[in-house]
């Protein structure tokens, strides 16, 4: 309960207590601006060690290519000892510039500017991330049951643009949310960061296609197709998870890995269900660009949208499917390789 004066000594008692405790706050906030420039100073050269460091090591790699072609056996188990040693470096650095500041990427730049979003502790970083899989799972449910509404109960070309247009939100901020992540040392790279900007431009194109017969001819495909990605997505996110925890658990996984849309190779850890759910997905989506650009050939076919929409699809089809088969193809090797050196 705060104290609160009733006589003019009680209040001139409490402004001695305040004219104190301001002069603390001053000193307090004095030298807390004191340790961020040294932590400024600090990061700037880090920084600048660590791009020293990167440079050496590669002149240093190429000098010992040279040397390691006319040396004694003595001298060729030193270099490779180097060489191992070396390996493990540009993990390192990775694992300490994800606590420096760093210049964003060309998205984050036009989008955000020049705004540092880099976190500078391990409980923000992963607060961030766990907040990013709520913001999934409770888009994904969203998105599920609107596509349903959209399927089943409402036919309104108004109702189906407001899914489009939150298809265009959710997708363009999973790209934002995921390149913050990336500069906070998220590993998630490749074709999985590529499909969201790519589903962002479908869903762009899907909300500017015109009421008519094409789009009704279309509508539903496209709906059914969404509700179930949307179901897999679901199903993704809880193995997914699981599968992370348990890694992260035994220190087989990074703190900032993600769960991702795609089939990964941590994702082997217990059942691979997912995979026909996945592969089924796949198809759908060449299904649909084959529908689309049949459609494009009908006389009637004026919308530009129609042959758009069948080459993104085509598109999502050959990076999803190539991408689930190459992981699929890393993980049978690398299981084979372990199995027969047993």
């Amino acid at each position: 309960m705060l104290f609160s004066p009733t006589s003019l000594a009680e209040c001139l008692q409490e402004w001695e207590t305040l004219e104190k405790d301001y002069q603390q706050v001053q000193e307090t906030h004095r030298l807390y601006k004191q340790k961020l420039e040294e932590v400024s100073k600090l990061q700037d050269s880090c920084a600048a060690s660590i791009s020293r460091q990167r440079k050496k090591l590669k002149d240093l790699s190429a000098s010992l290519k040279e040397c390691g072609q006319a040396v004694n056996p003595d001298d060729l188990k030193a270099i490779e000892e180097i060489r191992e040693s070396m390996k493990e470096r540009p993990s390192i650095f990775f694992e300490m510039e994800a606590f420096l500041p760093k210049k964003n990427g060309l998205y984050l730049s036009l989008v955000l500017g020049s705004v540092n979003v880099t976190l500078l502790n391990k409980h923000a970083k992963f607060a961030y991330k766990d907040e990013y899989e709520k913001f999934k799972l409770c888009l994904t449910i969203l998105l599920l049951l609107s596509s349903f509404s959209c399927r089943f109960l409402v036919t309104y070309r108004a109702v189906d643009a407001l899914f489009n247009f939150l298809l265009v939100w959710y997708y363009c901020t999973l790209t934002i949310r995921e390149s913050i992540l990336i500069n906070n040392g998220s590993r998630i790279k490749g074709w999985w960061v590529a499909h969201h900007y790519i589903f962002t431009f479908l869903s762009g194109v899907m909300l500017t296609w015109p009421e008519g017969k094409l789009y009704q001819m279309f509508r539903n495909q496209f709906l059914t197709y969404y509700l179930y990605q949307s179901f897999v997505q679901f199903l993704q996110y809880y193995y997914q998870s699981g599968c992370l925890y348990r890694l992260r658990a035994l220190g087989e996984r990074h703190n900032m890995d993600l769960t991702v849309e795609g089939f990964q190779s941590w994702m082997w850890r217990g059942l691979t269900f997912l995979l026909p759910f996945l592969f089924f997905g796949h198809f759908w989506q060449l299904y649909n660009g084959v529908t689309l650009f049949r459609m494009s050939q009908l006389p009637e076919c004026k919308e530009w949208q129609v042959l758009m929409c069948g080459a993104t699809f085509l598109a999502l089809f050959m990076g999803n499917f190539s991408t689930t088969l190459a992981v699929v193809y890393q993980k049978y090797k690398h299981n084979r390789g372990k199995a027969k050196s047993l």
